[in-house]
């Protein structure tokens, strides 16, 4: 395949339209772009995490995001508030985790938000506990 088609499937898998409705349509296409670079990389192997993981593995692992993980994507960066020195690195980084990462992020979201009400004082007057 070649780039344009990759990008055409890109776009296809990740419901582009309205992925540019809700976020910034440049910032999609950075992202976008950087999926098409993988997906018609010759080298062996590509750089993620600080490590060279096959390139077969990252493709697949592309292969699988979709529209709701990359909102997940989406809004972790949003959230970042840290410097970012290898913009590069860390797309791709978050991008190749997002599939093994969005259930137990969110998760981990339910519960802590569950925790804040069964613990304040606003949940013990909500059950009428004096």
């Amino acid at each position: 395949m070649d780039r344009s088609e990759y990008l055409r499937e890109i776009k296809e898998n990740i419901e582009y339209p309205f992925l540019c409705q809700q976020f910034n349509a440049d910032d999609v296409d950075e992202v976008v772009g950087l999926m098409a670079d993988v997906m018609c990389s010759t080298q062996s192997t590509v750089r993620i995490g600080g490590e060279n993981i096959p390139l077969p593995q990252v493709q697949a692992r592309f292969y699988r995001l979709d529209y709701s993980l990359m909102v997940y994507v989406f809004e972790c960066l949003r959230r970042n508030t840290t410097q970012v020195r290898n913009i590069r690195a860390y797309l791709l980084t978050t991008l190749f985790n997002a599939p093994l990462t969005m259930n137990n992020h969110y998760q981990a979201e339910v519960q802590h938000d569950f925790c804040l009400l069964y613990t304040s004082d606003a949940a013990d007057d909500l059950i009428g506990v004096d």
